[in-house]
């Protein structure tokens, strides 16, 4: 792992999977789950156009998420989406030393930039595992995903509550945690001293075009993130959704698809890497991270037989050797198979 005060203009930090998709592709760039929101939800959500007159209450959505993770309401913002709540954390904390975790979502180190500050990156080499020790001592701001998007990684609770020290904000993007059955390295309902837990319904949800996140952090920071957002930033149909997929049956809901999306995923790794590809081993995200010679040149030729992945050299620390390819359901991901096949890979 290598630290690296690398320029922001080196890569496009603000290229995300959507900017895949289009024009009729079958969409294996994008991380959000397909078939959703599921019919329950959107109903609710539909139902909640009339309330649109008042303004929105967060209270119910808020309790909802505290009971979900075990935490008090004064530990839960939530938010228009999880890039709303990197935008609060560079508004309002000012860190000195600011170290990155990469490869990793690029929006909180483009939300760093956009607020003044600068930004240092620690590029994880060999699996992309995490060593707590490479973190330099001073650095009082560290950011991680877990599981890391586009890598799939599942960092120990351990190796990542680790960061955690006196004078540093420590935070965590879980947005893809609810993939692993169980949670069992999330650290919501752990919240160590420093830790900042930041949550996304859009992957499981299919609410990408809603915006809605959270916060999970001690009550002082929440205060000061709640004195930098805007007032009603987040939408009545938005908390809706937020109470309702905190619910014990939505969360069991999604527990059984994690699981199958796990067997589906593994089965595909399995396939990609008989072929002689390297696929980042041990993942547990919605999606596999592979290097494969000429990748942008690949992604070109699928894009021109209607399938659209993820290039990887918009990440740091990867390159143009790299692509992030979502896990669909058994045909689709057959389909791309055998296109793949047709490409000679």
């Amino acid at each position: 792992m290598i630290p690296n005060p690398a320029e922001p203009d080196e890569v496009d930090l603000r290229h995300h999977g959507d900017a895949e998709v289009g024009d009729g592709l079958a969409d294996f760039a994008v991380n959000v789950r397909t078939g959703t929101p599921p019919p329950w939800l959107a109903e609710r959500i539909r139902a909640s156009v009339a309330d649109l007159a008042g303004y929105p209450d967060p209270r119910p959505a808020r309790r909802a998420v505290a009971r979900r993770h075990g935490r008090s309401a004064g530990e839960v913002l939530l938010t228009a989406g999880a890039a709303e709540a990197f935008v609060l954390l560079a508004r309002v904390l000012a860190p000195r030393r600011a170290v990155v975790v990469h490869p990793q979502f690029t929006e909180p180190e483009a939300a760093l930039r956009a607020a003044g500050h600068p930004v240092e990156r620690l590029i994880l080499t060999k699996d992309f595992t995490l060593d707590p020790a490479a973190v330099p001592a001073d650095a009082d701001l560290v950011v991680v995903g877990n599981p890391t998007n586009p890598t799939s990684v599942l960092h120990p609770a351990a190796a990542v509550a680790a960061l955690a020290a006196p004078g540093r904000t420590v935070v965590v993007d879980e947005a893809f945690m609810d993939c692993v059955p169980g949670e069992p390295e999330s650290l919501a309902t752990r919240l160590p001293a420093g830790v900042v837990v930041i949550r996304s319904l859009t992957k499981t949800w299919g609410l990408a075009g809603l915006r809605a996140g959270y916060v999970l952090a001690d009550p002082h920071l929440i205060e000061r993130l709640t004195e930098a957002q805007p007032l009603w930033a987040v939408s009545t149909p938005a908390l809706v959704a937020v109470e309702a997929c905190s619910t014990p049956e939505a969360v069991a809901e999604a527990e059984a698809w994690a699981a199958e999306l796990a067997a589906e995923r593994d089965r595909l790794s399995a396939e990609l890497s008989a072929r002689g590809l390297y696929v980042v081993p041990e993942a547990r995200a919605s999606f596999l991270c592979l290097c494969v010679p000429d990748a942008l040149g690949i992604r070109a030729l699928l894009r021109q037989r209607g399938y659209a992945v993820r290039r990887g050299d918009t990440f740091p620390g990867l390159g143009s050797d790299w692509l992030r390819i979502a896990v669909r359901d058994r045909s689709s991901n057959d389909a791309l198979l055998n296109v793949l096949g047709e490409l000679g890979i």
